[in-house]
């Protein structure tokens, strides 16, 4: 079936292949809610296993499809393109199906009601510190750990994953007050950005967590494609040491921020950038009257500042130490393990990282609720030793100084090559 569906795969002629059904999702791309880019991403080929990953209502999405249905696969055409291993893909299906029926996409609200109000405590807490003892530097130390920690970050990505409410209604509501009015950014732009590489982790040319702006170069593949150009946009032989100045700690305060509201004014988000303004108007209102607005104003980016750290070791040391490169046509189980590691699980790690330490599980099944993780894992780990597919798992330390030592490998695995 590969041979015509795969020949509608360009910008204006793209089908897509679900549940053995062919769609025409040409013109539906535009008005698609997770945004046009995660469509094409598939665009030729099967997308059963995302299209089941990303819709909590499958009976309402597959109704709007109808007039999209051209076609289905003949009888004895296989269900899965390009070699991939049909049992494998038909074993994680039976996976994915066994752990909805014991309950594994289950929310315990109990969980996220006392998230949540923890970090509105913490936010109270913070503003009470300095109320009650001042702005010395001390006290205002505590008080940037204290909004730092809050882990608002983490709580958005639940309701940005639609992981917590059975009406999916309820979940974009809440993403929007958590990213909006406790954090300052936009859901919208998140949905699109973070989905992306959800549908296509890893994937240069797709998956925006590696478009790195050339910046740096990362992977095996893209640093050796440089050096064979020639492109050096940047001494890239030093960005193992420069990625600490330009990496971690820009990329909240100053690259996210800037992408944030251009992409709001730019696409007309105006729902989202009154959530994101009501957030500054409540953050200056507390602390200007405190700290004055030029004190405030840092205050904010030292948060942001700690912020941005935690968020580059937990989020893109999970992916970057992982394989990088172009289209390969994996299926869903190989190409989100082949992109993706776990951190080994202890109740700081949980803290530490939102439950994200689980990034294989989360990645292969992004609405479970991420309490049940735990859960997943197991059987997780049984199905990759069975087909012979590396699940990995690093410690804490050693998650860290892999990261931080891969930019330097990187760019030398390039100059051997291109010598």
């Amino acid at each position: 079936w590969g041979i015509e569906v795969q020949k509608h795969t360009k910008s204006g002629d793209q089908w897509i292949v679900v549940e053995r059904k062919v769609y025409n999702v040409s013109q539906w791309v535009k008005r698609h809610p997770g945004g046009l880019r995660i469509i094409g991403h598939y665009a030729g080929e099967d997308a059963t296993d995302a299209f089941n990953a990303f819709h909590p209502n499958l009976q309402l999405v597959r109704k709007y499809m109808k007039p999209l249905l051209i076609g289905e696969l003949e009888a004895s055409e296989p269900s899965q393109d390009r070699q991939k291993n049909g049992a494998l893909v038909e074993d994680f299906r039976a996976l994915r199906e066994r752990l909805e029926a014991e309950g594994c996409f289950k929310t315990q609200p109990l969980f996220f009601i006392l998230h949540l109000g923890h970090i509105l405590l913490l936010e109270a807490i913070a503003l009470m510190m300095v109320w009650y003892f001042g702005t010395g530097w001390i006290n205002t130390a505590i008080v940037a750990v204290i909004l730092a920690t809050s882990q608002a970050g983490w709580l958005q990505h639940d309701f940005g994953h639609l992981s917590v409410f059975k009406n999916s209604r309820w979940d974009h509501l809440l993403h929007k007050f958590v990213i909006g009015y406790l954090k300052g950014a936009s859901a919208c732009w998140w949905n699109h950005r973070h989905f992306q590489h959800h549908a296509k982790p890893n994937i240069l040319k797709k998956d925006p967590d590696v478009n790195l702006l050339n910046a740096f170069v990362v992977g095996k593949v893209q640093p050796v494609e440089y050096g064979i150009k020639k492109i050096k946009n940047l001494p890239y032989n030093h960005q193992h040491k420069y990625f600490f100045f330009i990496g971690p700690p820009l990329l909240i305060p100053v690259y996210f921020q800037f992408q944030i509201f251009h992409n709001m004014i730019a696409h007309g988000l105006w729902v989202d950038l009154v959530w994101c303004i009501s957030y500054y108007v409540r953050y200056f209102l507390c602390y200007t009257q405190f700290y004055g607005v030029l004190w405030a104003v840092l205050l904010f980016n030292i948060v942001r500042f700690m912020e941005s750290h935690w968020f580059v070791w937990v989020t893109q040391m999970s992916h970057i130490p992982m394989d990088i490169d172009y289209e390969k046509h994996q299926d869903w189980l190989s190409m989100q393990l082949v992109a993706t590691c776990n951190i080994e699980q202890s109740y700081f790690n949980d803290w530490f990282s939102g439950h994200l330490n689980f990034q294989i599980e989360h990645h292969l099944f992004p609405m479970m609720p991420r309490h049940n993780y735990w859960r997943a894992a197991p059987r997780v780990r049984a199905l990759c030793d069975k087909y012979g597919v590396k699940y990995q798992e690093k410690s804490l330390h050693f998650f860290i100084m892999d990261g931080c030592t891969l930019f330097h490998f990187f760019w030398t695995d390039a100059l051997l090559h291109c010598h």
